[in-house]
This record gives structure tokens, C-alpha cells and sequence, in this order.
């Protein structure tokens, strides 16, 4: 069936504002590693925009001579892995029981941790809670007080909430207990939701950086993002694992080849789960 000539006016305007709207995201990134990939002078003279001039990876070799990058890259990737497994591991078994109709608290609960959503316990309260717990200078730090997020919960149990019941109740009567509900029918049925809401979680705990400040002080815990920081405010992240020959290069280069550096290995994760992100989102808000 042909479009009206609203509806095709439409689309032509929703295709144009969408590209603007994905150049304005791209061009800033494409610009970083112009900047991280040309020369000091065409950098100095403020004559790069979105290609490089003057091409030289010395910027990237500054940036990756630091042993602190190593050992913040590899603390980055335990807690987003670990993080990510626990604050799954989390949602999942607390959404479960509050999608079930016949659960006796669901209403309370769901309550309870929407209110979480607009009021938290503040600052300093949070901070001496990890410390009394002993977490401090710690990596569970980071990754215990972040375990769980209310939204990412909301999301996980309406897509529970809106598989239908005539599989859990078949599931019974052949004598399945809960668990294995959980794991034989809702999670096979979940992996676009449950993917989707597992790289929210991974992207949110590789650009932690707030929680390491306040709750982390030795070097050797420090993750990605507090080494970028240090870096971009001129200050010395850690020992360089070769000599300074480098030292004479522009902060505006080296801060971009940290940028790139931060920013592709968690970029490379999107592709391989992009499929999951429309119909894990679009599943888990229809039905509440």
C-alpha cells in the first residue's frame, strides 16, 4: 500500500532529524581521534576537525607507556565483569517473585524500591555504610552499592510479568519447583531483555568514576576512568613503563588518545548485542 503524502513527509522529516541527531553523537568522537592521531603543531595551530594532519600514533604510545593504565585497564575489566554477573544474578531473582500475581508482598516491594528511584540516603550516609562494612580500598566498593538498579528491576519483571502464565502453570503440574522455572522457561525467553539490561549495567560500572574517588585510594585498585581523569588534570597517574621521550607532546593529543583508549574496548561490545537493545527495551516496558 502506497503512503499518503503526510505520512511519506513524515518519514523524510523522522529519517533527517534522526541523522542530525546521530551526526551530533559521531562527530565529537571522530574529531577525538582526529585530534589523537595528528601532529603537535597542527594541534597547536587549532587545524583539526574531523581528519587527521600530520599523522603519528606518539600520543597512543605515551598513553599505553604507563604501567598505571595496565593495571587500571585490568581493575575496569573485574569490575565490570564481576559487577555485571552480580548485579544480573541480583535483578533476576528479585524480579522474579515480584512478577508472580499471586506473591503476597509484590505490592510492598515494588513500592519499596520505586521510592529508591527519587530518594536516596545521601552522601555521606552511603559513604559510612561502606566503610563500617569495610569496603573501603576495596573493589566490592564499587560494585556492591551499584548491585542493584531499580529501573533495570522494573524493566526485567514487566517482561516476566508479561510471558504467559499457561507455561508456568504446565511447568507445575509436571512438578517443576521455582528455580527451575526460572532457569528452563523465563530465562530462555528472556535473552533479549536480560542482554539488554546487561549492558546497562556493564556500561554503567566501566565508567564508574565517583564512587572510585570517594571510596578508593590506592593506586593499584584504581580503575580506567580515575586514570583518565589524572591524565586529562595533568597530574601523574602512575610510573611510565619507558622512558620520557615522549613528555613533550600536547595535553590536548594525549587526552584524546586516553579518551579513544577508554572508550573502544567497551564500543566494541555493542555490536555483537545491538540486536537485543529495541526489542529488550520495547518487551519489558508494554506490560506492567
Amino acid at each position: 500500500m502506497k503512503p499518503s503524502r503526510g505520512e511519506a513527509l513524515f518519514s523524510y522529516v523522522n529519517v533527517l532529524l534522526l541523522s542530525l541527531l546521530s551526526l551530533s553523537t559521531i562527530l565529537p568522537f571522530i574529531h577525538i581521534i582526529a585530534k589523537s592521531l595528528s601532529g603537535e603543531a597542527y594541534i597547536l595551530a587549532k587545524d583539526i576537525w574531523l581528519w587527521p594532519k600530520g599523522a603519528t600514533i606518539d600520543s597512543y604510545q605515551y598513553v599505553l607507556s604507563y604501567k598505571q593504565f595496565y593495571i587500571s585497564f585490568y581493575n575496569s575489566v573485574l569490575i565490570t565483569v564481576i559487577g555485571t554477573v552480580i548485579s544480573m544474578a541480583v535483578t533476576i531473582l528479585a524480579a522474579f517473585p515480584l512478577s508472580r500475581k499471586h506473591f503476597p508482598l509484590k505490592r510492598g516491594l515494588m513500592l519499596f524500591f520505586v521510592i529508591t528511584m527519587f530518594f536516596s540516603g545521601g552522601l555521606i550516609p552511603t559513604y559510612l555504610v561502606v566503610k563500617q562494612l569495610g569496603l573501603l580500598n576495596t573493589l566490592w566498593s564499587i560494585m556492591l552499592p551499584m548491585a542493584l538498579a531499580p529501573f533495570n528491576l522494573i524493566l526485567i519483571r514487566n517482561f516476566f510479568f508479561s510471558l504467559p502464565e499457561a507455561l508456568e502453570e504446565s511447568a507445575v503440574i509436571d512438578g517443576a519447583s521455582n528455580l527451575r522455572i526460572l532457569t528452563w522457561i523465563y530465562l530462555p525467553l528472556s535473552l533479549p531483555s536480560i542482554a539488554t539490561i546487561a549492558m546497562f549495567y556493564a556500561v554503567g560500572y566501566w565508567n564508574s568514576f565517583f564512587q572510585a574517588m570517594m571510596y578508593i585510594t590506592n593506586r593499584a585498585l584504581m580503575p580506567l576512568q580515575v586514570f583518565l581523569m589524572q591524565l586529562v588534570t595533568n597530574s601523574k597517574p602512575g610510573d611510565m613503563a619507558v622512558g620520557g621521550a615522549l613528555n613533550d607532546l600536547t595535553p590536548e593529543s594525549t587526552t584524546a588518545a586516553a579518551i579513544v583508549c577508554v572508550v573502544f574496548p567497551i564500543l566494541c561490545v555493542y555490536p555483537f548485542i545491538q540486536k537485543y537493545f529495541v526489542k529488550g527495551v520495547m518487551l519489558g516496558a508494554v506490560k506492567g
